[in-house]
């Protein structure tokens, strides 16, 4: 008698990703926000994320004070909205929120579990500082660690959008327990970019992510916004990818929509046992990774030429002053 191979049981999840294209006003943002979710739900997710900063546009194009008005301190009217939905539609909704603590301001997203209550908070770590992005003005980097959040659909970490280009923070929350990772995101094009440079930033963006879904052995759900504001069109392409890099499902460029996906997480375990990248990961000698970095962070308001010329008359003027006290 053949012994047969004992098949690891399916365990599915379907999640929805709400690509929207965000109006000037946060309340009509809101409301087609829940409508979405709503509909999501209708079509069989368990698991919804929303974009980042989703009640928005994105503000941080300019810098400027008027904008910290929009920030909420949690629990907050958006927070409570979405809490009050997910204990009516039994989903898991992920919330990115402008937050306000006390005199910091974070760009931050909120997991409530299908029971409505709030499992998680995640406040972005990596906030960039370049033309159209000066997030650094606004937002106080995250202060909590990489975790990992038990709801009744599965397990699942959040990263917002920069992140997602730091492997270390896929691997952290990996190495917690995830599997899928959320990117609640907003990134596009400058106007001014040429044709090829838009199609070579946007494979990058999607093969990061899968990378980091290959590397971890996980799910990644990217989500993004859609449309014109300002000098960005955002790319939309909101997607989801399997622990081998696969796509699994992927959003149009330019158009508001929902994104169902069905995610087998027994797969995870196949995927880990052909490819146990976690089993052989050596963590005992990276323990000063990212410690000692070998190079300054670039500042973007000057060019090479005017930091090298104001190097220049800082050392000319030493010398004056050298010459002088002689």
């Amino acid at each position: 008698m053949k012994c047969k191979r004992r098949e690891a049981k399916k365990k599915q999840v379907t999640i929805g990703l709400i690509q929207m294209k965000a109006s000037p006003a946060p309340e009509p943002n809101l409301t087609k926000a829940v409508e979405m979710v709503r509909k999501a739900a209708r079509k069989g997710a368990q698991i919804i994320s929303l974009q980042e900063l989703f009640k928005t546009r994105y503000f941080p194009q300019t810098r400027g004070s008027s904008y910290f008005k929009l920030s909420e301190t949690i629990p907050s009217p958006t927070s409570e909205v979405f809490r009050r939905l997910a204990y009516e539609l039994k989903v898991v909704i992920i919330v990115p929120i402008f937050e306000r603590q006390g005199r910091k301001y974070y760009n931050a997203a909120i997991i409530i579990d299908a029971d409505g209550n709030i499992v998680g908070k995640y406040r972005k770590m990596h906030l960039p500082n370049d033309p159209y992005f000066y997030e650094k003005h606004y937002f106080s980097p995250g202060d909590s660690a990489f975790n990992s959040y038990e709801t009744k659909y599965g397990k699942i970490g959040v990263l917002i959008c920069w992140d997602q280009w730091f492997p270390e923070a896929a691997r952290a929350i990996a190495m917690s327990g995830a599997q899928i990772i959320f990117y609640p995101t907003a990134i596009g094009w400058n106007s001014s970019d040429p044709k090829r440079m838009r199609q070579n930033e946007l494979n990058a963006w999607q093969i990061i992510q899968r990378a980091h879904a290959i590397a971890n052995g996980v799910y990644v759900a990217a989500v993004n916004r859609v449309g014109r504001e300002e000098a960005l069109t955002f790319w939309g392409h909101s997607f989801v990818a399997g622990p081998f890099g696969e796509m699994v499902a992927q959003a149009s460029e330019n158009q508001e929509e929902i994104l169902i996906a069905v995610c087998d997480l027994s797969k995870i375990e196949k995927i880990r046992k052909v490819w146990p990248f976690l089993k052989s990961l050596r963590s005992d000698v990276y323990g000063g990774l990212g410690r000692h970095c070998p190079y300054e962070a670039p500042y973007w308001g000057e060019t090479a030429f005017q930091r090298r010329s104001k190097q220049s008359m800082t050392g000319i003027a030493s010398s004056s002053q050298r010459d002088s006290s002689q």
